[in-house]
C-alpha cells in the first residue's frame, strides 16, 4: 500500500470527524492508500499536542504554513473558520499538496474563484467535505432519481433546524462560536447550515437558477469572546427561500438556528409525476418513497430500510438490518476520494463543484439584502 501523509490543520469537531475516517479507512474499503496521521496543526500548542496524542498523530505544528509545505505531507485537510480557508488552500495547491476543505468553500465567491483556480492550475486532487451526499438514504435517493423513479420533479423542499444560539447570552467569536462572528463565518445559517441543503439539492435536482430570500437576525448584538465588548452580530440566525431549478422545478427552504427543540433535524422531499422521496436526519437510516406507478390498491408510501448489501456503500459495513451513523459519511467521503485518486475519476464535490454552491449562497444573501429575486449564475 502507499502511505498519504496527512496534515490536518484545526482540532476542532470536524477535525475529530475527519482524524476518525481516516484511521477506519483501510478497516473497511479495499483501497491502496494507507492514511498516515502525520501532523496535527493549530496555533494553541497545548490543545494540538493533546488533540495529536489522542488520534495518533506523528507530530504537531503550531504554524500552518510549515505543515502544508512540509516535505512529508500529501494532503492538507482544512478544518479551521472559513475566512482562513482561502490562504491555506493556494498556499498548500502551490506547494503541490493534494486538498480536501471543510464547506463552505470560503465566506464568498469572491474569495472562492482564486481557491478553484489555484488546485485547477497546480493539477491537484481536491474535495469539500459536503458529507450528507454520503448518507446512504441520500445515496440511494440520487440513485432512484437516475434510474427515472420519480419521472419529472415539480417540487424540492429542504429544511435545517436547530436550536443552540436561542439565549441572548450566547457570546460570539473565539474558538468555539465562530459561527456567529460574520468576519470569521461570512454568513449564518446560510454559509453553515443552508449549504448542506444547497449542494444535496443540486447534486439531487440539478442547477438552482433564481432565487429570493427573507434573512433575520434575533438578537443584535452580543458580546465578543476576543474583544470582551458587546457588538452588532453581522450573522444570519435564520433564512428561508425560495428557489427554480434548471428543470423546471420549485424549491423551498428554510433554516433557523431557532427552532427549540431542534438539534439537527435536516429534510428534504422531492416531488415528481412517476413519484417522490423524502429523508429526515433524525432517522437517517430510512428513506421514504412513493411509487406512482404501483398498482393502485397497494399505492402508498413505503419506508426503506437502508441497510442491505445493495444499498449504497453497505457491502463494506453490517448484515442487513444492522445501521451506520454520521461518522461513517466522513468515512465514505475520503474513501470516494481515495478511490478517485486510484481511478483517475475524482471525487465530488471538489472546489469548482462547491463553488456553485457558494454562488446560490451569495445569491441568497444578496436577495435578502435588496429585497428581490437574484440569479445566481450557477455553471449550467
Amino acid at each position: 500500500m502507499k502511505d498519504l501523509r496527512i496534515a490536518v490543520i484545526g482540532y476542532g469537531f470536524m477535525g475529530r470527524t475527519h482524524s476518525n475516517a481516516y484511521k477506519r479507512l483501510t478497516d473497511f474499503f479495499p483501497v491502496q492508500h494507507r492514511p498516515v496521521l502525520q501532523v496535527a496543526c493549530a496555533r494553541n500548542e497545548g490543545k494540538v499536542k493533546a488533540f495529536a496524542d489522542n488520534w495518533g498523530y506523528e507530530r504537531i505544528e503550531t504554524d500552518w504554513r510549515k505543515a502544508v509545505t512540509a516535505p512529508d505531507v500529501d494532503l492538507v485537510d482544512i478544518c479551521t473558520p472559513n475566512d482562513s480557508h482561502q490562504e491555506i488552500a493556494i498556499a498548500a495547491a502551490k506547494a503541490g499538496k493534494m486538498i480536501v476543505c471543510e464547506k463552505p468553500l470560503a465566506r464568498t465567491v469572491e474569495e472562492s474563484l482564486p481557491m478553484v483556480e489555484a488546485v485547477e492550475k497546480a493539477g491537484v486532487a481536491n474535495m469539500v467535505w459536503f458529507n450528507y451526499r454520503r448518507v446512504l438514504a441520500i445515496a440511494l435517493a440520487k440513485q432512484l432519481i437516475d434510474e427515472g423513479r420519480i419521472g419529472k420533479p415539480y417540487h424540492y423542499r429542504a429544511t435545517f433546524l436547530q436550536d443552540w444560539t436561542i439565549s441572548a447570552d450566547v457570546p460570539q467569536g473565539g474558538a468555539a462560536l465562530w459561527r456567529l462572528d460574520v468576519n470569521a463565518a461570512g454568513s449564518g445559517v446560510t454559509g453553515d447550515l443552508l449549504a448542506h441543503n444547497i449542494d444535496t439539492a443540486m447534486w439531487l435536482n440539478g442547477p438552482i437558477t433564481r432565487v429570493v430570500a427573507r434573512t433575520e437576525t434575533f438578537v443584535k448584538e452580543r458580546m465578543h469572546q476576543l474583544t470582551g465588548k458587546v457588538e452588532p452580530v453581522g450573522i444570519d440566525d435564520a433564512c428561508l427561500f425560495i428557489a427554480e431549478f434548471q428543470n423546471g422545478s420549485l424549491g423551498l427552504f428554510e433554516s433557523t438556528r431557532y427552532a427549540r427543540g431542534h438539534k439537527a433535524l435536516k429534510t428534504l422531499e422531492l416531488n415528481g409525476a412517476e413519484g417522490s422521496l423524502a429523508f429526515d436526519l433524525e432517522e437517517m437510516e430510512y428513506l421514504d418513497y412513493f411509487d406512482y406507478n404501483s398498482e393502485s390498491h397497494v399505492r402508498g408510501w413505503r419506508r426503506i430500510h437502508v441497510t442491505n448489501g445493495e444499498h449504497p456503500y453497505m457491502n463494506r459495513y453490517w448484515v442487513p438490518g444492522l445501521v451506520i451513523g454520521y461518522e461513517h459519511t466522513f468515512l465514505n467521503a475520503i474513501a470516494d476520494f481515495v478511490m478517485g485518486l486510484e481511478s483517475g475519476k475524482p471525487a465530488q464535490p471538489d472546489f469548482r463543484n462547491a463553488l456553485q454552491t457558494q454562488r446560490v449562497c451569495d445569491a441568497i444573501l444578496k436577495s435578502a439584502r435588496e429585497e428581490r429575486w437574484v440569479e445566481t449564475g450557477v455553471e449550467l
